[in-house]
């Protein structure tokens, strides 16, 4: 058993830990692809001119996603606006739990599907949205539902929403890089200069040429780590509002045994869900030996980490 505190602190820190090389990788990255393609277009090595013009393109576009985020996702996921008498539990639930963290009562709406779900959107905590589904709402108990509006309120708290449209900004710099010194290199033509370059651009441009293939596929594994590292300290940051391990615990239990794929949900929004809502997971407890190596090798590509594995870090919660 470990103290609830302990735990977040622990999560907290392996999400720095995460983060931090995440940002070395990123800045490596676009320092070797934007060398590389100062050096093909004949410039000398030097400068961060078209890393740049990238930051300032992936930027601008996830800004637009990170400040209309809310809008964007429930208009994606066809939700509307949760009905006070109609949804009753569901407000009487997320506003006692928003009084107990000190934020404000984020905005609630519910998606008409079967299937139980949720998730968390907005900015900050004066914009933050949390939408569940009717299945949700209908089929876990108070003590349940408490768990999971405890863990989207946790995501709130810890800027979650923030952190990710930063790293965003940094998977779509390293991938725009790449794209355009790909793109010169299979269809442009070298000038002169370069024909003439020195050892070291001949060096720069097999480098550049490395990290335009792997750092794309990289990048996005990383950010992949990044969101399945939150969603354990989003689990540990609801025990510390409810104090009731077991509410979150039965709740995951049951939306994952749930078979029913959210209708709502696609690829772009598929990571904001409490439990990924195509309902790939499944315990590996119950997977013959054989299969291990393959479930951890297709779990990099997770956006969740599996259900059994938060089920047991929340067991070690006092």
């Amino acid at each position: 058993m470990i103290n609830i505190y302990e735990a977040v602190a622990a999560n907290n820190r392996k999400s720095v830990v995460v983060i931090i090389g995440f940002m070395v990788f990123a800045t490596l990255a676009v320092y070797f692809i934007s060398q590389a393609i100062g050096v093909y277009v004949g410039y000398e090595p030097g400068g961060l001119g078209l890393a740049g013009a990238a930051l300032i393109i992936s930027g601008l576009i996830s800004f637009g996603g990170y400040w209309f985020s809310d809008k964007i996702v429930l208009g994606i996921s066809g939700a509307r606006p949760a009905d006070k008498s109609r949804d009753y539990l569901f407000f009487t639930v997320a506003e006692n739990l928003a009084i107990g963290t000190g934020l404000p009562t984020p905005k609630l709406y519910v998606i008409q599907d079967t299937a139980p779900n949720a998730f968390a959107t907005g900015r900050d905590s004066k914009h933050a949205v949390i939408c569940a589904t009717t299945g949700l709402l209908q089929k876990l108990d108070r003590t349940q539902l408490e768990g999971v509006i405890a863990h989207e309120l946790s995501h709130i708290r810890h800027y979650d929403m923030r952190l990710m449209s930063i790293v965003v900004v940094l998977v779509g710099t390293v991938a725009l890089l790449g794209d355009w010194f790909l793109r010169m290199s299979w269809y442009g033509r070298r000038s002169d200069s370069d024909r003439k370059s020195d050892q070291m651009g001949a060096i720069i441009l097999i480098v550049g040429l490395v990290f335009a293939v792997l750092s794309p596929i990289i990048a996005q594994l990383i950010q992949l780590a990044i969101s399945r590292r939150r969603e354990f300290l989003a689990d540990a940051g609801a025990i510390s509002i409810t104090r009731q391990p077991e509410g979150l615990i039965s709740a995951l239990r049951k939306i994952s045994a749930d078979h029913e794929p959210l209708e709502a949900a696609n690829k772009a929004t598929a990571h904001l869900y409490i439990i990924n809502p195509f309902k790939s997971d499944s315990p590996q407890a119950s997977r013959p030996e054989h299969r291990r190596g393959v479930d951890w090798f297709s779990g990099l590509f997770n956006t969740h980490p599996p259900v059994a594995e938060r089920i047991t870090a929340l067991r070690r919660m006092s």
